[in-house]
């Protein structure tokens, strides 16, 4: 049975008006038939034919909402149109499911927080931190549509698996696309951090606990290439070094304990100083 049919059915089944074009029902016959569909969903069974008929022509009498929220979000950088209304239309579709007539509310009002808030969802979660093929921003989009409409099947957060079989690709391919959606967001460092010491203790941020640069590895690393460097000096230079850096002695101090004076002991240090820096550039 095609889709086209199983709706006929579906309208005839649920005893509501079939209506083959949506999209050209005015917005004050949406609304009243919006009423209609609401109520008569309220006692249809999920799942069934006539259920499906009724929330699959809500969701098309009122896709004018989601095109009038996703309007004013035309000029942001980044989402074409056609991805923000697809976005707009999950927010949408949740608003229907959500819906209770015994709110005393217009529909329209109720749903387009909804619209708008997953629309700016989508942006703030789809602004990529680093670069990810196009193929993979699109499959991104796909897996979230995909585990919206699984999530509400199955009653859980499908798995790798069950995505594959839905999108008919393969696990790793679904697997690319999850990892690449960690490309999306970067973390800010002034995100606050539970630290796990109690409701008392001072608000932290990543920045805090993340970390750092480490003074000593730097210098493990200079020591062991100086290691070979040092090899290739005489006895003397390695003993005024041993001296002025080893034993903290000044230059006069060292002049004397090697019958030189202070002058040449300077001029010697400093060459010998030039000679290493030259091989740890090198």
């Amino acid at each position: 049975m095609s889709l086209i049919s199983e709706q006929a059915v579906g309208a005839v089944e649920a005893e509501l008006p079939w209506i083959e074009d949506t999209d050209k029902v005015a917005p004050k016959d949406a609304r009243a038939l919006s009423k209609m569909f609401f109520d008569k969903l309220q006692t249809l069974e999920e799942g069934t034919h006539e259920y499906q008929y009724a929330r699959n022509t809500l969701i098309e009498m009122n896709l004018t909402l989601v095109q009038f929220a996703a309007r004013r979000f035309r000029n942001r950088g980044n989402g074409d149109m056609e991805e923000i209304v697809q976005v707009g239309t999950i927010g949408l579709i949740k608003a229907i499911d959500r819906f209770d007539l015994s709110r005393e509310v217009e529909f329209a009002t109720f749903a387009v927080p909804y619209i708008v808030g997953e629309i700016k969802r989508f942006f703030r979660d789809t602004t990529w931190a680093v670069h990810v093929p196009r193929r993979l921003q699109e499959l991104r989009v796909e897996l979230a549509r995909a585990k919206e409409e699984l999530g509400g099947r199955l009653d859980h957060e499908p798995t790798v698996k069950e995505l594959a079989e839905y999108l008919c690709i393969t696990e790793d391919e679904v697997i690319d696309g999850l990892v690449a959606s960690n490309g999306y967001t970067a973390g800010s460092l002034e995100a606050p951090t539970d630290g796990g010491e109690g409701a008392a203790a001072p608000t932290r941020t990543l920045a805090d606990v993340i970390g750092g640069p480490d003074p000593a590895m730097e210098t493990l690393e200079n020591l062991h290439s100086l290691a070979p460097l040092l090899d290739e000096l005489d006895d003397r230079e390695r003993r005024i070094l041993e001296l002025r850096f080893g034993q903290e002695m000044t230059q006069s101090q060292i002049g004397a304990e090697l019958g030189v004076s202070q002058m040449h002991v300077s001029r010697l240090l400093t060459g010998t100083l030039k000679k290493l820096r030259a091989g740890l550039l090198a």
